[in-house]
């Protein structure tokens, strides 16, 4: 068992795993804060209801642009929640740093 963790600890998993985590539980409120709030803000300032029924159509075509931005807020408001909690709970030291006498790996942002 004590030959698994350690494989775990240095192939990253427990940052990966944690990231998982942490979005999926962040994705639920973050989708009702743009869905909820965001989207009607937005839509009343653009004079609509929802920022959902913007949309223009080419013939038969309709294209449902103001969904779109609200799952592009959604997106980005979710990565910046991860990408912070990750960089303020330091993370990134859980994986185990290489042994002695081997490069160490590429770490991302340093």
């Amino acid at each position: 068992m004590k030959g698994f963790i350690e494989f775990i600890r240095k192939q990253g998993v427990v940052g990966l795993a944690i990231g998982f985590i942490v979005g999926g539980a962040t994705g639920v409120v973050v989708s009702s804060l743009v869905t909820d709030l965001i989207n009607p803000i937005i839509g009343a300032v653009l004079g609509q209801g929802s920022l959902d029924t913007l949309t223009f159509h080419i013939g038969d075509a309709v294209f449902n642009y103001g969904h779109f931005i609200g799952v592009l807020i959604n997106f980005v408001i979710i990565v910046a929640v991860v990408y912070l909690i990750f960089k303020v709970l330091r993370l990134e030291r859980l994986d185990l740093e290489e042994e002695e006498g081997c490069p160490p790996a590429p770490r991302h942002g340093a």
